[in-house]
């Protein structure tokens, strides 16, 4: 049975005290918090089972190699890849979009080629590509947003020509909370032989998301957004291509062999992860996604857009409240501005009441450019969040407003 109540016991930093507050924590599209079986897998690996992993012949590190493996084949199930190989542990979305902007334009884009991005990319979807187009000569195509903060899909379709190589663009806003229509841009983009990488941060702890019913050549998302520790992610490629593309990193493990005369690579998926893994991370990460499953990932969703529209309906009932973002289609986040307000002064007082929310740019300043605004308040939900954790918010946001007012 689906208890919130429940849930909230899984987590141990929910019980603190914050100004002598209770804690409300409404930062979830930043970092989510961790439950006690992802903390205490994280505390056995490093009791139990420590060493580095391949190569090694004594037990703990066959053991520790058959967890990191098995935590692979598990998240491959869990985005439905076809094969494990296609899983790429990196340390989250922001490694995983710099490996594909890397190495895939190294193979496949000359001088004058072009990307296709969109105006509600987060900095780690943006700088990326602009680092690699300044070295290869190469332009970038921003796709533009109508008025409730979705891709105008007709822009989108006129920025193709003979020289688009590939497509970047986020799954869900993590400003907006806008869904993005993933199949029908992959669609779109496969008719005229392009490639689409879709960075899937905030898409992964809401939604359920099956690479192969999407078809996205390439996958990434971040284990601290969905319940797992820092420091770990993942890049699904699909394997053909993946097989095309040359290293990002060099060093220990992605090799094959190593000479003064030259050097082969290793085969998928330890071609592109050089270095020792974090062998603990991908466990915990596995850990995490099962406890996901074990919930129920429908239960999940319906428990967080029922946050989602209550937190819409309460807010648009407040005078000077404008939500930024009214997309239908909407997941995870909402983001709002009151009156002429700073959103920096409504979250130093909300936290002073004991209440967590994010203000700022949020790593999108081309979005904030485009709206003709500065920053935003927002409040981001996870499955350990209640209805009455917005009534308090919205309390604390009448309270807070009033003052600066």
């Amino acid at each position: 049975m689906f208890s919130v109540e429940e849930i909230r016991k899984d987590f141990p930093i929910l019980c603190q005290k914050v100004y002598n507050k209770p804690l409300v924590y409404f930062d979830n599209a930043a970092t989510t918090q961790k439950p006690n079986v992802v903390l205490e897998k994280i505390q056995g690996a490093y009791t139990t089972q420590n060493a580095n992993i391949h190569r090694g012949v004594h037990f703990l590190s066959q053991k520790a190699t058959e967890e990191h493996e098995n935590a692979r084949a598990y998240v491959a199930q869990y985005i439905n890849a076809p094969n494990p190989c296609e899983v790429i542990f990196t340390r989250g979305t922001t490694e995983a979009i710099n490996l594909v902007a890397n190495s895939f334009c190294e193979r496949f884009c000359g001088e004058g080629d072009e990307i296709i991005l969109s105006e509600m990319e987060h900095h780690s979807n943006i700088v990326p590509w602009q680092l690699v187009a300044e070295k290869k000569g190469l332009k970038l195509k921003v796709v533009k947003l109508n008025a409730l903060g979705e891709l105008d899909l007709e822009h989108y379709e006129s920025l193709f020509n003979e020289k688009t190589k590939i497509v970047s663009v986020a799954h869900v806003s993590n400003v907006l909370g806008t869904v993005n229509p993933i199949k029908t841009i992959v669609q779109i983009a496969h008719q005229k032989g392009v490639k689409v990488l879709v960075d899937g941060a905030q898409a992964i702890p809401h939604l359920e998301v099956d690479v192969q019913d999407l078809d996205v050549d390439f996958y990434a998302f971040s284990g601290h957004k969905v319940y797992a520790p820092t420091g770990i992610g993942v890049l699904y490629g699909k394997e053909e291509l993946l097989n095309q593309l040359p290293p990002y990193q060099g060093g220990g493990e992605m090799i094959d062999r190593v000479s003064f005369g030259g050097t082969t690579y290793n085969e998928l998926p330890y071609k592109f992860e050089a270095g020792t893994p974090d062998y603990v991370g991908s466990t915990a990460l596995a850990e995490a996604l099962r406890y996901m499953t074990a919930l129920g990932l429908e239960n999940v969703r319906k428990h967080e857009r029922e946050l989602l529209s209550y937190t819409t309906q309460r807010l648009k009932e407040m005078e000077g409240v404008k939500i930024i973002g009214t997309s239908c289609v909407k997941s995870g986040a909402i983001s709002f501005i009151v009156s002429d307000i700073h959103p920096y002064d409504i979250g130093m007082l909300l936290d002073k009441l004991g209440i967590a929310v994010r203000t700022g740019h949020h790593c999108a300043q081309p979005l904030m450019d485009s709206l003709g605004i500065s920053g935003t308040v927002r409040v981001s939900f996870a499955v350990y969040n209640t209805k009455t954790e917005i009534d308090v918010f919205i309390d604390a946001l009448k309270r807070v407003t009033a003052m600066l007012s």
